[in-house]
């Protein structure tokens, strides 16, 4: 598929067939997204797959108890075969910029002017969607409140140090129901691109 095709078709799939994903796209998916910018080539941000049914019902019990579950608005994200936690590490990222060849020795977070293990991990989700929409597949990004996501990383032994950005589910879509939201419009390049000055207060 064209770059600007995989663009265009790539949106927020809220419902997906239960139907298993194959392993060769499934691996794709993943290569491509270890492919994403990284820096100091830290390569800090890594993976929890839930593609195993029993893992991926421990995953909706801890972060959607059943009480809760009825009044769940995306029913169709339920079914997803395939369940991604992209997990940054900012001590790799430390650590890889206390070495000799980056010339900073004491691991100081303050000398980040933005936190880039995360944004590192952003891009790697993106290029998750995207992958997904190359190989046939839809995509949900989505997070957790802070108290499940904690109890989704006891859970599954994520390291309390590295602290999931998001999860995406994976799957075949299914016809749903677009986005409340998306009636808002995308807004034009004219209101989003600044060019020589940043105008707007």
């Amino acid at each position: 598929m064209e770059f600007q095709e995989v663009v265009r078709r790539r949106r927020i799939v809220r419902a997906f067939s239960p139907e298993p994903v194959a392993p060769d796209a499934l691996e794709r998916v993943l290569d491509n997204a270890r492919r994403g910018p990284s820096a100091g080539f830290a390569q800090g941000t890594e993976f929890l797959v839930l593609d195993d049914a029993d893992d991926r019902d421990a995953f909706w019990s801890t972060a959607l108890p059943s009480e809760e579950r009825d009044q769940f608005p995306w029913q169709g994200v339920l079914t997803a075969p395939v369940l991604i936690a992209v997990v940054p590490g900012k001590d790799v990222y430390l650590d890889r910029y206390a070495e000799p060849d980056k010339g900073w020795a004491d691991r100081d977070e303050a000398r980040w002017p933005a936190p880039f293990w995360d944004v590192d991990a952003g891009m790697a989700a993106l290029l998750i969607l995207l992958t997904t929409v190359d190989v046939g597949l839809g995509a949900l990004f989505f997070g957790l409140p802070p108290d499940r996501t904690a109890a989704v990383m006891e859970r599954f032994a994520i390291p309390a140090a590295r602290r999931p950005v998001g999860f995406i589910a994976v799957g075949h879509r299914v016809t749903d129901r677009p986005s409340s939201s998306l009636r808002r419009g995308r807004r034009p390049l004219t209101e989003v691109v600044h060019r020589g000055r940043f105008s707007r207060g």
